[in-house]
């Protein structure tokens, strides 16, 4: 056991962890933030994506005592129901959730992408890696790769997402 703090959704937390607790399992079992689903508990599908200091990770794979003095960002952390975060707004209007298993990790993921589109961090398809780096639809689908949807509402998704990042898909 021991102790680690991390602030999550603009609060501080001091838990008292097996050294062994996955962030993942340290957000749902001990701080009851549920929004945050287990899905392959391997890093495949995507449902635990979360931010933490600004980029996105799947919080399956890492250990919660990494992240001492970390600022994390889960689903909960990213608007109310009366304000919605602008990705949370707009795949409702684009119908992106279906089910709503994947769609916190989808969003979550989402705000990264944005977050490294405008940093001008490259992709694995970024063409010219001097050109002022834009959203295309191959930019979005490889950086997106890592979520899965089961219930297939890829289009309604990277609608959702080219609409927030101000292009249509």
């Amino acid at each position: 056991m021991t102790r680690v703090s991390f602030d999550v959704n603009g609060e501080t937390h001091q838990l008292e962890l097996d050294t062994r607790t996955t962030l993942l399992d340290a957000l749902r079992e001990h701080l009851h933030l549920t929004g945050t689903k287990k899905g392959c508990d391997h890093g495949q599908c995507g449902a635990c994506t979360v931010i933490v200091d600004g980029r996105r990770i799947n919080s399956c794979l890492t250990l919660a005592v990494m992240h001492h003095g970390d600022e994390i960002t889960t689903i909960e952390g990213l608007g109310t129901p009366d304000g919605l975060h602008p990705l949370q707004a707009a795949f409702v209007e684009h119908d992106g959730y279906q089910c709503g298993y994947c769609t916190p990790g989808q969003i979550c993921s989402a705000v990264g992408v944005l977050a490294e589109v405008k940093a001008g961090i490259p992709s694995h398809v970024t063409a010219d890696l001097n050109a002022p780096l834009r959203l295309t639809n191959a930019e979005l689908r490889e950086r997106m790769s890592g979520n899965i949807c089961r219930c297939g509402a890829y289009s309604n998704i990277a609608e959702a997402i080219s609409e927030v990042a101000g292009r249509s898909a």
